[in-house]
């Protein structure tokens, strides 16, 4: 991991081509000579004051320890804003995947040098902290909840399964436990918000909002990996397991009788999100009542 004279972490990629590293390598080394030149002129003028130094070596206003969001926002060219910068990562991981997305790759994107973008985030991770609560706040319910709890807890639902179908990467952000920032903290406070309405026990509310979350995630991940492989593909592995000779005897021994009638169906799952959710908040009313 790269360092600038004043403990900056420079880059995070570890998958860059060897005449990039090189050609970075020659950045910092140029920016490390630009800050040690600095810091003699300062110590001989001694007219100019030093920032105190942080812990890490760092001797910029932010402290050592921060999170992105309170972060101060650098850089002077108006299209390369923090907002910017996330938009861009963002339509990255939606075209081609979280994989894709780097420092490297978002600053060619928005026509700029890779160092020009640790004016406004230090490291990858910080990116993908944005990245994800970018989508939060496509979640958030503006203005006032449905009154009624259950048809609240359909919107949230709709909403979080629409956004994951939008951003596949962002369940797998998940599932790396990011950082979250504001939006994620907001729609978290509005699903506790609604189970309230239910229970005033803080333990019963989580269990009731991660009871919903946890079909969502399972339905909005299935159906994702439908959508992949489309109709046809799901016809090509029922044909293919139909082609088996074990397979085929098992089912003519009378193996399997509730199977083969889901399979000469053509039934690949549960086709309506909403039909599930109904008969989740069905048995969380018989355990809570309605409002």
């Amino acid at each position: 991991m790269a360092e600038t004279a004043n403990g900056d972490h420079l880059d995070h990629e570890e998958d860059d081509d060897p005449e990039q590293v090189r050609d970075d390598a020659a950045v910092r080394d140029r920016v490390r000579r630009r800050v040690q030149r600095s810091d003699r002129d300062q110590g001989r003028g001694g007219e100019r004051e030093r920032a105190p130094r942080a812990r890490g070596g760092e001797r910029s206003g932010v402290p050592a320890r921060y999170d992105v969001w309170d972060r101060p926002r650098g850089g002077r060219r108006p299209k390369l804003s923090r907002e910017a910068i996330v938009a861009a990562a963002i339509e990255i991981a939606d075209a081609e995947g979280l994989e894709a997305v780097s420092i490297r790759r978002v600053a060619n994107e928005l026509g700029v040098r890779a160092m020009s973008l640790y004016g406004h985030i230090d490291r990858k991770e910080d990116l993908l902290d944005l990245m994800y609560d970018e989508v939060a706040a496509h979640v958030l319910i503006e203005g006032e909840l449905p009154d009624d709890w259950r048809e609240a807890f359909m919107v949230i639902a709709r909403k979080e399964r629409a956004a994951g179908l939008r951003h596949p990467w962002m369940f797998q952000l998940a599932g790396s436990s990011p950082r979250i920032g504001p939006n994620g903290l907001r729609h978290a406070d509005q699903s506790l918000g609604v189970a309230a309405k239910l229970t005033d026990d803080p333990l019963s509310q989580t269990e009731i909002v991660t009871s919903i979350d946890h079909y969502m995630l399972g339905f909005t991940l299935r159906e994702q990996r439908i959508d992949e492989m489309g109709r046809t593909g799901l016809q090509e592995v029922q044909d293919s397991l139909m082609g088996r000779p074990y397979f085929r005897s098992w089912l003519e021994d009378g193996h399997f009788q509730h199977l083969k009638p889901v399979l000469d169906a053509g039934i690949f799952g549960q086709a309506s999100f909403e039909k599930g959710l109904n008969w989740l908040l069905d048995g969380i009313e018989r355990e809570y009542g309605g409002a």
